[in-house]
């Protein structure tokens, strides 16, 4: 008989076992979001004291009887996490716009900064050349572009908000009539409330509405998305304290407990969507690539995901330190995998190839799901 997790372990459900196409017979599959991903298991973990102690393979069928022989707690939580899951994610409402995410979406990144870890904004300060680069990578298959105006790489300055403002809002002006979706990526309330006032869409917070005591209360009362990205620091420093058991779900833990907050303070959870933070916090290779490996685990939470792992220092470390501006064909590699897993949102520095990319997979799975 197969061993049972201990009364005591936290349960979690990753999907996996994919599949190409849900053409077996009713009941042995599972569609992953609402997207194109079809997968015909479930991987349950659980862990004790913050450990790991035991995974077990369930086919997708076998599910419900198999959560039957747990105690009630262990049980719903598994079934609500597995429901989760499979749910369809709305579109994104954006004002007068609505973005489906039943197929991965580039977001591009347009830092305006001059210090950003993959270089600087030749063009800092010029709105109209900027807004141009905006359009050209929407062009090239951006369905959202990321307005960022403070690096948040490792070691980088705090910036004054009224410098970040003149760097991200004249942008965001010369943007306004464009139908461009754009997101703001910062972590101070001032510059969240002039840039959405000024048209911004989608606020990208690295800190999860916690670096800024006023960024909830801003947030609360819009009406606009906005991305949570799990951090381990301080909200001052973002990058420190990256100590984990368990990768994986540690990261899970912290992104349901800080999604279950703004819940509570008010956002709608349809408004929310989850970042597992590669990168963040994470100076140890393993640590990223075990979040990229169960990173279909996040579609627990029951918000879309987000992967921003474009250029990130894992693929170099993995390809003899190659630079940032050499970092391309790991970047791919990483947003496939998300793709793969049913990432909603891919953020990357390289819109057309990442669209080629998702172009030529989105090929492979439309035709896998043509019936012969």
């Amino acid at each position: 008989m197969m061993s049972r997790p201990n009364i005591s372990a936290q349960l979690y459900a990753r999907p996996t076992a994919f599949i190409d196409a849900p053409f077996s017979g009713d009941g042995h599959c599972e569609r992953l979001a609402g997207g194109l991903q079809f997968f015909a298991a479930w991987e349950v973990i659980s862990k004790d004291a913050g450990k790991r102690t035991g995974q077990w393979l369930i086919p997708v069928a076998q599910m419900a009887d198999w959560c039957a022989t747990l105690p009630v707690d262990q049980a719903t939580r598994l079934l609500a996490i597995c429901a989760a899951a499979t749910s369809p994610r709305p579109p994104l409402t954006l004002g007068d716009q609505r973005l489906s995410l039943e197929t991965p979406r580039v977001m591009g990144i347009l830092n305006l900064t001059p210090d950003s870890f993959s270089g600087g904004n030749a063009d800092l300060g010029d709105a109209q050349t900027c807004a141009s680069q905006a359009r050209q990578m929407a062009a090239q298959g951006a369905a959202i572009i990321d307005l960022g105006g403070e690096s948040t790489r490792p070691g980088a300055d705090i910036i004054w908000e009224g410098d970040e403002l003149n760097r991200v809002l004249p942008v965001v002006e010369a943007l306004h009539e464009s139908g461009l979706i754009l997101s703001l990526d910062t972590r101070k309330a001032a510059v969240m409330q002039a840039g959405l006032a000024a048209g911004a869409h989608i606020i990208n917070d690295v800190s999860a509405l916690l670096y800024d005591d006023r960024a909830l209360d801003v947030v609360s009362a819009s009406t606009c998305p906005i991305v949570l990205m799990h951090f381990p620091g301080s909200p001052q420093d973002p990058h420190s304290n990256d100590s984990y058991l368990d990768p994986l779900t540690d990261v899970y833990d912290w992104l349901e407990a800080r999604i279950a907050a703004v819940v509570a303070a008010g956002i709608d959870k349809s408004r929310i969507i989850a970042d597992p933070g590669i990168g963040f916090g994470k100076r140890h290779v393993a640590h990223n690539l075990q979040i990229m490996n169960g990173l279909a685990l996040f579609h627990g939470l029951g918000v879309p995901l987000l992967l921003g792992a474009s250029r990130k220092r894992l693929i170099g470390a993995l390809s003899n330190e190659a630079p940032a501006d050499q970092r391309l064909g790991g970047s791919l590699a990483l947003a496939l995998k998300a793709a793969e897993q049913g990432a909603q949102i891919i953020r990357v520095h390289d819109v057309y190839e990442t669209a080629q990319a998702l172009n030529v997979w989105r090929g492979g799975r439309d035709t896998a799901l043509t019936p012969l």
